[in-house]
């Protein structure tokens, strides 16, 4: 199994100021640490389950760009990208930016979006729900196209590009992996089987919960005709590793069940992030321990 760290906030000591310093310490600690990935939230506001809205964030793909200049080997992706944020054009040429600056180490992990605070303090329009993942499928064909050696125009009911042309091509072959989060039955677990390559799903919701969500995915795959071995899977779970907090040997246990049922990829946050010794106790005592599940 593969561990990989979201940082879903940016607020820590020091301010403005400190934000890149530790941002640069936070994501060398953990490439040494063996993390597989670094993931940042696409937001641009911070979400209510982090904090207030008046919170630090930054901009994803920014912050992914300064990342792959820090760093040699770690993957680098959002959890995720809402469609209704950059036009799919756009998004394809941030992510195959980001995958060439990289070496080839880019994620495009997306989603329908729905922070709508942020879209009306913005000004962004905010189409109904039907609407965005209407929208999310046609930015996955677009996005695919344009990662293939079709540069002609693309149709649909929401877009309509007159030329998909994308050059430079991104390095990672066929394309950078396609991550489609969310938990959604009927339209999200059949968009990850359709276009995905890899799913991520919640640890808030259960070990029963997240098995039958995988079962899900995987009829979705047979219906399609598409192995299920093809899908990455991944969740997504918060870890505090402290003495009155969570043990390494817990986080160890959660990791064999998950792998036992078929993830694997696990994605933690940490709330005691800015103090860098959890990112240092998961590569001494953890990462080791779950390589071989």
């Amino acid at each position: 199994m593969r561990i990989g760290l979201q940082i879903p906030s940016f607020t820590w000591p020091g301010g403005a100021e400190a934000i890149g310093p530790k941002l640069a310490g936070i994501a060398r600690t953990a490439e040494d640490a063996g993390f597989y990935s670094i993931w940042v939230m696409d937001h641009l506001f911070q979400i209510p389950m982090v904090g207030p809205a008046e919170q630090e964030m930054l901009e994803g793909y920014g912050a992914l760009s300064y990342l792959a200049g820090l760093t040699r080997s770690v993957r680098l992706g959002t959890l995720v990208t809402g469609i209704t944020y950059r036009h799919p054009g756009v998004l394809a040429k941030s992510v195959s930016t980001l995958d060439v600056l990289s070496g080839g180490r880019a994620y495009l992990g997306i989603g329908a979006a729905w922070f709508d605070r942020e879209h009306e303090g913005l000004g962004i329009p905010f189409p109904p729900l039907g609407e965005r993942f209407e929208r999310l499928e046609e930015t996955l064909q677009i996005i695919q196209q344009m990662w293939s050696e079709q540069s002609g125009p693309y149709e649909g009911r929401h877009y309509r590009l007159n030329e998909t042309l994308n050059v430079p091509q991104p390095l990672t072959r066929p394309h950078p992996p396609i991550l489609i989060g969310g938990l959604g039955e009927r339209k999200t677990l059949r968009l990850v089987a359709e276009y995905g390559d890899a799913c991520n799903l919640f640890l808030f919701i259960g070990m029963q919960e997240l098995r039958r969500k995988l079962d899900v995915l995987a009829r979705h795959c047979e219906a399609l005709g598409r192995p299920l071995d093809e899908i990455e899977r991944t969740t997504l779970g918060t870890v505090h590793l402290a003495p009155s907090g969570t043990t390494p040997k817990a986080v160890i246990e959660t990791c064999r069940e998950l792998a036992a049922m078929g993830v694997q990829q696990a994605i933690f946050n940490l709330p005691n992030l800015s103090e860098v010794e959890p990112l240092e106790v998961f590569g001494r005592e953890i990462i080791p321990e779950v390589a071989g599940f």
